[in-house]
């Protein structure tokens, strides 16, 4: 039984994934001497897309979530100072 794909988390234009592709294939070619069809480079696009890609999403969304919060804190901080006794 095959296993379930997970939905990908991020999805690319048609003309972002075609250059994803060539990248992929250009890399393969001057960095490991192997020839990619676009089958074969679509295929770890997909892979990074479902299992890699989240983990730099959660990242981007929680170093985010520390700036938002440290600003929000500098405001907040800010707008005491101007209180008036």
């Amino acid at each position: 039984m095959a296993a379930k794909k997970k939905p990908p988390i991020l999805t690319l234009t048609p003309e972002q994934e075609s250059d994803a592709n060539r990248k992929i294939q250009r890399f393969m070619e001057d960095r490991f001497e192997l020839d990619l069809g676009s089958f074969e480079a679509a295929e770890i696009l997909e892979l990074f897309t479902r299992e890699i890609a989240p983990h730099y999403y959660n990242r981007a969304i929680f170093d985010v979530q520390t700036h938002l919060k440290e600003r929000f804190e500098s405001i907040e901080s800010d707008l005491w100072a101007l209180e008036k006794n």
